[in-house]
Formats: C-alpha cells, sequence, structure tokens
C-alpha cells in the first residue's frame, strides 16, 4: 500500500511543528524517518495514524484520502508501535498479541479460534512461545518491543509505523529488531515507516530515508545518497566524517 503525503502541516501551543512536509512510501519497503528531537518525527507519526485531526495537506492510502476513512477502517490498516509503552495490567505475552486481534473482532464478539491461531503464529514467528504466559511487564526491553510488533501484526496491517523501535535498546537487540522489520516488510509487503536517531542504523537497514529538520523535509531518497556527511552535519549541527569498507558506510561526529 502507498502512503503520499502532500503539504502536510500542523501548529501545535502556537509553533509550526510540521511545515508542507511531502513523501511517499511504498509497499514493501523501509522508509526510515531521521531528524534531530523536536524535528516533528512523532506528530508527523500522530497525523499518519489519524491521531491528529487538525493536521492541514493530505495523507492519501493507496490514492483514498485518509480523512474519509472511519476509525475502525483505519485500524485495519495501520498498526503503530509506540517510542513508549507503559500497560496498565501485566497482561501475559499471549493477551498483549491478543489486543492486536481488536480491529477484526465484531462488536460484542468474543475472539474466534482463528484469532487465536492468528496469535500463536506469530508467537511463533517472533520466536516468543517460550514467553507466552510470561506477564509483559517482567519482560526485557528487547523482549517487549518484539510483544509490541507481535501486537501490530495481530492486526493485519497494510501499514506498519514504527517510533524510536531501537530506543533503550542495546546493540544486539536493535539488529534483532531492525532485522525482523525489514524482513517483514519483504515477507509480507508491508509499508513500513520507522523513525531512528542514528544514521548508521539507517544507512544498515533502509531502503529510502527522509531527512526531517524543524518540520520540513530536508532530504529524501536512497540512504546512500542522503544520509551523507554534509546532510547529516547540517542536520545536528556537527562536522561529520565517513569511514568505508567496502560496500559499508560509518558516519561518525569529528569533535
Amino acid at each position: 500500500m502507498t502512503v503520499a503525503v502532500e503539504g502536510l502541516s500542523i501548529r501545535l501551543n502556537g509553533q509550526q511543528v510540521l511545515d508542507r512536509v511531502g513523501f511517499t512510501a511504498r509497499a514493501g519497503v523501509v522508509t526510515v524517518l531521521l531528524g534531530p528531537n523536536g524535528s516533528g518525527k512523532t506528530t508527523l507519526f500522530f497525523c499518519l495514524s489519524g491521531l491528529l485531526k487538525s493536521c492541514q495537506g493530505s495523507i492519501f492510502l493507496d490514492g483514498r484520502p485518509l480523512r474519509h476513512l472511519s476509525r475502525r477502517e483505519l485500524a485495519r490498516l495501520v498498526a503503530t508501535v509506540p517510542q513508549e509503552h507503559h500497560p496498565a495490567f501485566p497482561y501475559t505475552v499471549r493477551d498483549m498479541i491478543l489486543l492486536g486481534r481488536l480491529p477484526r473482532v465484531e462488536f460484542w464478539s468474543q475472539p474466534k479460534a482463528w484469532d487465536h491461531e492468528v496469535v500463536e503464529n506469530i508467537l511463533e514467528l517472533l520466536h516468543l512461545r517460550p514467553f507466552r504466559d510470561k506477564p509483559y511487564t517482567r519482560l526485557s526491553g528487547g523482549e517487549r518491543q518484539l510483544v509490541l510488533i507481535g501486537r501490530c501484526l495481530a492486526q493485519e496491517p497494510r501499514i506498519l509505523l514504527l517510533d524510536e523501535p531501537t530506543s533503550h535498546l542495546d546493540i544486539s537487540n536493535q539488529a534483532i529488531v531492525l532485522n525482523l522489520i525489514r524482513n517483514l516488510a519483504r515477507q509480507k509487503n508491508l509499508t513500513v515507516l520507522l523513525t531512528l536517531h542514528d544514521p548508521n542504523l539507517a544507512l544498515l537497514f533502509a531502503d529510502e530515508a527522509v531527512l526531517l529538520a524543524k518540520g520540513r523535509v530536508a532530504a529524501q531518497g536512497p540512504p546512500a545518497e542522503v544520509i551523507t556527511p554534509d546532510t547529516i552535519g547540517q542536520l545536528y549541527g556537527l562536522k561529520m566524517g565517513l569511514m568505508t569498507n567496502g560496500t559499508r558506510r560509518l558516519l561518525y561526529p569529528q569533535l
């Protein structure tokens, strides 16, 4: 499913948070949003998920205006992994993922056998079966992130939004989560958008990159073309260097 953003703008508390943002994200492709704190990344996700109604401009999902979709239709198309999640109850891992089936369950109905089968398949896919009956609140940060991704997959969405999915994760779990996201985009033909702070992770895992600065798109395109010492240096106000090793590129601050 193609996500097309055109001229998206919004003011919050008298401040211009997004200013005529435009880009396109495609199915089977991982699109990364890069930018410093306050550049509008999370606000953009709120607009894409339909949570902010005061956005000006247009968002199209396969040509359909997002504002014309009902909340139920949107919940079946778009799933979001938040940057922070603090559950009110110690749900088991299985029940946390089962919550993702709510958009697929009819009103006043209970989950059916098929819904439970979907959850069991996701537990297997994400290697979470050993944690099936463990309280979500007792998991590590990496394990929680996998459960939240599992909850999103249970919605059977076509668009996956992940806000800083590697925050609070060690380097091993960062690689596991980002590899999983990239594989899911390919295997399930999902349109994946995620925000990151580390340009090197974007270089390694992204197919497309959108650089945001003060609510505007500073650059967009293939990561190798737009994530450069000049663009990242301007974005973060640092002098950046570049190391290469064959096809691998690594940006580093010259302090």
